[in-house]
């Protein structure tokens, strides 16, 4: 339980770092990645609502993730503490009743919500002032201060166990529609992300020679001078995994999370791709200033400039748009045939 909550802290460390370590412009100013990302990270950021909006049944009565039996009676005024979250509540047709957005919510739907969360650092008194009648939060989601400080004025707080692979992607949606009172939207939200997931998966072509791409996954946040190589516990694994592709950093022996990149990790890892944020990349100047970190010119990625790019918003969510990330990344990784 421990090494658990180790793990999350950190994964939600560097999720913190990614969000509020770079400016927040979206011009992709110096980004030329060689294929495929730029288009890729022009998308529209948008979610897709289920076709009919959910009549809740409450009182909803669920285990919360830290032990505490929670009842949720009133979802009028929902405030979701993650970007995650905001997306399910969002895709399960109540975007309406959502009065407040964590940072990384910057899907358009949410955009104009005011931010009561700074990648899991919540403001209690920012969340209060909103009259809440439910709270969503992860267990990462902190202060501890805060959260208890919420749970003490008697407003329903639920917390849920972050996703870390695709494996958690329907459990953690149905979980969410079953705090809520909307069980049944939550069936249909799993089974249509579920469905999409798995035809990107059969739409995934072989590697040309003979072997599967090794990629590398990089946390980039130049101006604070945080440059990571991922490890078994990124929670980029299941995407890479999913994609046809080698983890590179987790089959080169990195057990951790993220470990701070050197020439002689890049060598052993020696991907043949490299994957980053959307942001991070920007962060270092574009493929030009992250060809500049030690050890990732010489690597194959370096040498064949092969850099593939997800929105921070989305990469690691596991959530309703997971097939529309993992289809960008199979896109990036097998558009020309090379990989």
């Amino acid at each position: 339980m421990a090494r658990s909550l180790r793990i999350a802290g950190a994964w939600a460390a560097v999720l913190a770092l990614g969000l509020t370590g770079c400016g927040t412009s979206d011009d992709g100013g110096g980004r030329t990645p060689k294929t495929g990302a730029e288009a890729a990270a022009s998308a529209p950021d948008r979610v897709e609502p289920l076709g009919t909006r959910p009549k809740a049944e409450l009182p909803a009565t669920v285990t919360s993730a830290d032990g505490h039996r929670v009842t949720v009676r009133d979802t009028s005024r929902i405030v979701p503490l993650t970007g995650s979250l905001n997306e399910i509540v969002f895709t399960l047709g109540l975007g309406d009743n959502v009065v407040a957005r964590d940072i990384t919510a910057t899907f358009e739907q949410a955009r104009k919500l005011p931010v009561v969360t700074r990648a899991h650092d919540v403001s209690a008194e920012s969340v209060l002032s909103l009259e809440p009648t439910v709270v969503l939060a992860d267990s990462t989601t902190g202060p501890a201060e805060a959260v208890d400080q919420i749970r003490d004025t008697g407003i329903p707080l639920v917390v849920f166990d972050p996703a870390k692979g695709l494996d958690d992607v329907g459990p953690r949606i149905d979980a969410v529609a079953k705090a809520l009172g909307v069980e049944k939207a939550g069936a249909e939200l799993t089974a249509r992300t579920e469905r999409r997931i798995a035809e990107v998966r059969a739409d995934i072509p072989g590697g040309t020679r003979g072997k599967k791409p090794r990629v590398a996954f990089l946390y980039l946040r130049g101006s604070a001078s945080v440059y990571l190589l991922g490890g078994r516990e990124s929670g980029a694994s299941s995407l890479l995994e999913a994609a046809g592709a080698v983890d590179a950093g987790k089959e080169s022996g990195l057990k951790k999370d993220f470990t701070a990149i050197t020439s002689e990790a890049l060598a052993k890892a020696a991907p043949d791709a490299i994957l980053v944020m959307t942001k991070g990349l920007d962060s270092v100047g574009g493929v030009d200033g992250l060809l500049k970190v030690p050890g990732v010119a010489e690597t194959p990625a370096g040498l064949d400039r092969r850099v593939v790019s997800v929105d921070d918003g989305v990469l690691l969510n596991y959530g309703p748009r997971t097939d529309r990330v993992l289809k960008s990344l199979v896109k990036q990784l097998y558009e020309d045939g090379s990989a």
